[in-house]
C-alpha cells in the first residue's frame, strides 16, 4: 500500500528540513506533497534541495487557504491512502509503517501526538467534540484517510479557513465511516509555547467553531457554553475559552452564511 504525505506551507525554512529528514527514511513505498502557498522565505529553496535528492519529495506551488492546498495536493496524490502532517511537525521512524499496518483494520486512523520539548500549555483541556459517538476533534496533523474516501468526500471544504480538518471528520462520520485512534503512528509537534501563540491559537479556534456552527450547527448545539467551562481547570484553560469567544464573535460579524460556491470552488 503506497501512503502520500500532503502538507502545506508557508514560510516553513526554520522548520521544513526536520521534517523532511524524518520522512527521507520512511518505509517505502511512499510519497510527500508540499503545497506551498508562495513562501517568502527559503522554503520552496531547502524543500528544492531534498527534491533533488530524493525521488519521493515534490514541490507543488499552489496558493490558496489550507483547505484548498490540502485539495490540490490530494489531487497529485498517486497513493492508496493520504496522510497529513504540519510543516512544523517531525515524524517517527516509524510513522508509515505503523499507518500502514493500521490501515489493515480500518479506513480512517488519528495517530498519537507528542510535544516535542516541554509544553507550558499541556495542562489545557482541550474541547472535544463528539457527533453519533465519535470523537471528530482530531487535528488534521497526524490523521490519514484512504483516498477513495478522501474522493468520495471531494476533500476539505475550501470554505473553511479554520477546522477544516474537523469539518471533514464530521462528514466522514455522516458518511458511516470511523475515524480510530492508534497510539502507534507518532507525530512530534511544536508547542505554542508563548502566550501570544496561544492566545492566536484559541482565537481561529472560536472562529473555526463558528464556521462549523453555520454548516453543522446540529453537532455544536450539542456542546453548551457551560460544559465547555466544566472541561476547564487552570486560569489558562478559562483564557482560551474567552478568546475564542472573541473569535466566534468575530466571525459571527464577517461571515454570514454559508457559501455553498466556495465549498464547491
Amino acid at each position: 500500500m503506497k501512503i502520500s504525505v500532503v502538507l502545506t506551507t508557508k514560510n516553513e525554512e526554520k522548520n521544513i528540513s526536520d521534517l523532511l529528514e524524518s520522512l527521507t527514511g520512511q518505509e517505502e513505498p511512499y510519497e510527500v506533497l508540499i503545497v506551498d502557498a508562495n513562501s517568502t522565505d527559503k522554503t520552496q529553496e531547502i524543500i528544492k534541495k531534498y527534491a533533488d535528492k530524493n525521488k519521493n519529495i515534490k514541490l507543488i506551488k499552489h496558493p490558496g487557504n489550507r483547505a484548498e492546498s490540502m485539495n490540490y495536493g490530494i489531487g497529485k496524490a498517486t497513493g492508496d491512502a493520504v496522510s497529513f502532517i504540519g510543516g512544523d511537525d517531525i515524524a517517527d521512524k516509524n510513522w508509515i509503517k505503523n499507518i500502514r499496518k493500521e490501515l489493515e483494520n480500518t479506513d480512517i486512523i488519528a495517530g498519537k501526538l507528542i510535544s516535542r520539548k516541554q509544553d507550558h500549555f499541556n495542562k489545557v483541556a482541550n474541547v472535544k467534540l463528539f457527533h453519533k459517538g465519535v470523537n471528530i476533534t482530531y487535528p488534521g496533523t497526524n490523521t490519514t484517510y484512504k483516498k477513495h474516501i478522501l474522493d468520495k468526500l471531494k476533500g476539505f471544504d475550501a470554505f473553511f479557513f479554520s477546522a477544516e480538518d474537523l469539518e471533514l471528520n464530521i462528514r466522514a462520520v455522516n458518511a458511516g465511516h470511523k475515524i480510530s485512534y492508534s497510539e502507534k503512528p507518532i507525530v512530534y509537534y511544536r508547542p505554542r509555547n508563548n502566550p501570544i501563540s496561544f492566545i492566536k491559537q484559541s482565537f481561529w479556534y472560536g472562529v473555526g467553531r463558528k464556521l462549523l456552527a453555520l454548516k453543522h450547527g446540529d453537532v455544536l448545539k450539542k456542546h453548551s457554553g457551560a460544559d465547555m467551562l466544566k472541561t476547564q481547570k487552570t486560569i489558562w484553560g478559562y483564557i482560551r475559552l474567552l478568546v475564542g469567544l472573541i473569535g466566534y464573535i468575530y466571525c459571527v460579524i464577517t461571515v454570514r452564511s454559508y457559501n455553498v460556491e466556495k465549498r464547491n470552488k
